[in-house]
Parts: structure tokens; sequence; C-alpha cells
């Protein structure tokens, strides 16, 4: 039989061989995280050691903008008032672009008469009237006279029958509103959006005729967000719910939280294989990322360059010193001078520490080791 001891020497030396490949490829992927280590020859200075929150912050450039995208269609079948779409198919008003449209304010108008908007995710696609079979449109209708105010009194409930209560409160509206008081609601009479709409442009014009199933205006929800395109390399380490932090243009900053992560890299819009260019000039694919911000702000300016700091993990309650104060030692680790006073004098002892968390945007990395402590001053590069 031969002997096995040479190959387990060679197989022992390879995996010797890698493991000190790997333990230097982590002290220089660490070290990427040292702005300035704090070795022998450099002015230092001190810092204090803390406990605090500790969070993995990346940095990445995103475009600020609003939620959602919607258009308004003109039903070609029926007018506003349940005539035909010819004998009151032309367009008499359409929103500016830039306006705001609210629950219960025109959307359009067709024929000199408004086509009111309101909040519902599911358009309608009927006639409703006493009679039909109950749905998800007459529950849209019902929530909004009574958001309105006009089911006041009369017992209206969110059920989605077109019951007497449902009619009464219809012509409460309509009345209201300037429409022909029928107590019915025909086809293309309301305009359903989930909610307010932030008009982006129009799509047809005034003095003209209702186009078919096409569009007429078009625009955005009232709540900012934020589009971002990550680096596919980037994506794992980032999930519904991570919170961000937007510095918005005028400086100041917002809180955010990421609400959708594609599965998907997609090529940059207008970027495809066909295009003509220089080698390499081409962006790579990018994971598309949706956050949204946690509080309205003021005077958005749509489609602005925004930075974006992603928090990916946080540690709470840890101890925790300046990048800076970190001395890289081989095999990964890493250590602090923790400086103390003795007898008027100042008195410099090495700690070794594991370090945990980076926070790039803050400048502090997560630390433990033995007689580390809050309170404690580090050695740090002088500026």
């Amino acid at each position: 039989m031969a002997d096995a001891r040479p190959a387990a020497l060679s197989a022992a030396a390879v995996l010797l061989l890698a493991a000190g490949s790997w333990a230097a490829y982590s002290t220089n992927v660490l070290r990427t995280h040292v702005a300035q280590a704090a070795t022998p020859g450099i002015t230092t200075g001190t810092a204090l050691v803390v406990r605090t929150d500790v969070r993995q912050q990346t940095p990445v450039t995103g475009v600020l903008g609003y939620a959602g995208n919607y258009s308004v269609i003109a039903p070609a079948s029926s007018a506003p008032g349940g005539g035909t779409a010819g004998s009151a198919g032309m367009i008499t008003w359409l929103p500016a672009a830039g306006a705001v449209v609210t629950r219960g304010r025109p959307v359009y108008a067709v024929g000199g008469q408004p086509v009111p908007l309101f909040y519902g995710a599911r358009p309608a696609w009927r006639d409703m009237a006493p009679g039909i079979i109950p749905g998800r449109d007459v529950r849209q209708l019902q929530r909004n006279l009574a958001a309105l105010g006009y089911g006041s009194g009369l017992g209206l409930a969110v059920n989605g029958q077109f019951d007497l209560a449902t009619g009464l409160a219809t012509e409460r509206w309509q009345q209201a509103a300037g429409l022909p008081v029928t107590g019915t609601v025909p086809l293309g009479q309301v305009a359903f959006l989930p909610g307010p709409l932030l008009v982006s442009q129009q799509l047809a014009m005034v003095g003209g005729p209702v186009p078919s199933g096409t569009p007429i205006v078009q625009g955005t929800s009232t709540t900012p967000d934020v589009q971002l395109a990550l680096d596919p390399t980037m994506a794992p380490t980032v999930r519904r719910g991570n919170r961000i932090a937007v510095t918005l243009p005028d400086g100041s900053t917002a809180p955010g939280v990421i609400t959708q992560v594609s599965s998907i890299a997609q090529n940059p819009a207008g970027d495809s294989q066909s295009q003509q260019g220089p080698p390499g000039s081409q962006q790579p694919p990018a994971v598309p990322v949706t956050a949204r911000l946690s509080r309205p702000v003021h005077g958005v300016l749509d489609q602005a360059q925004v930075q974006v700091a992603i928090t990916s993990a946080e540690d709470r309650g840890v101890l925790a010193v300046p990048i800076t104060a970190l001395l890289a030692r081989p095999g990964g680790r890493f250590a602090v001078v923790v400086v103390s006073s003795s007898a008027g004098r100042a008195v410099r002892r090495t700690v070794p520490v594991q370090a945990g968390l980076f926070d790039e945007i803050a400048g502090v990395v997560e630390v433990s080791g033995p007689g580390l402590a809050a309170g404690q001053h580090v050695a740090v590069p002088s500026p």
C-alpha cells in the first residue's frame, strides 16, 4: 500500500497556505475601513470610548420623486351626465401640470360637467344604481360619500350594496357638485384613483374630443419617495424595512425606510445592447430599490439627486471608537491604544479588540476587548 503521508502533508500545506491567504485578504479588506491607522510616528490625540448604537450604513445616490404613476382615462362609452360620449364628448377643462387634485375635486370636465376624483384602488367599470350586484366599486363610492359628509344622518353603510341610503347620499353629492341629480352614478361620472393626484402632464387638449380609452391626465401621488439603483453585489445586504437617512437638496436630513427591493437587476433606462457606442460605455445592470420617506417634506424638487445612507445592520448599546483608532494587526485582527494618566504622565497600553459593525458615515466602529470600557480614552491620529 502506498504511503499516504506525503499526500496528507501536501493537503495540510495547501490548507495552511489557504488560511494564510484568507487572513491576509481579511486584513486588507478590513484595513479599507481604517482611514488612518494610529501607528507609531504619527502625532496623535485622544478620543472617548463611548457606549452607543452603531449602524452599518452604506452611502448611495438616489433620485427624489413621488410614489406611483397614475393615469386618468375617460370611458368612451358614456359621458359624465349619463348621455353618450358623442353628445357630450368634448373636453372643457383640464388641471394644470403641478396641480394637486384631492377627493371630491374635479380631475377634468367633459361637456361642461366636472368629473370629481374619488379615492379607490379599483377603477369604475359599470353604472352604479339600485339593483346591481354588490361590489367593491359601490363600496368605494360609499366610502367617499361618507368621507365628504354626504351620508350624514342617512345611516349610510360601507357594505357594497347600492341601497336607499347610498342613493340619497349620491343625490346630495350630485347636487353639491353641479351634476344631474339622479341618485345613480353612470360610468364616467367619477374617476377613482388610490389617493390625491399630483398632475404631471395633460395628455389631451381642452376643446378636443374625449380620447377613446386613452389617458387624458397623468400624474403621481403626493407621497415623496426615493428611487435607488444598487450594484448587484450590494443588493443582498439591503432588505425591505431597512432604515435610511436622506440628505435633501436643502441640506436637511429626512428618515425613511426601504419599501421594495427588486429581485432582478435591470439595465439602466435607455440602455440596450443594440445602442452604438465605444466599448465599455454602457452602464452595468443595477437592482431597482424604492424607499419611502417617514415624514412629510416640503418643497420637494422632483427628480433631484440626493444622498442616501442605507442602514443594513445595527447593534445597540455597544462600545464604539473612531475608526481611525484601530491598529491593524496580522491575521485580520485589530487593537487600540488606551491612554490613561498616572502621576501626571500619559500611560499607553495596547488592547486587542474585536471589530464589529463599521459605520463609515459616522466614522465609528463597534469594538469589544478585555478591559475596554466606556469613558476611557484611545489614541487617534491628530488632524
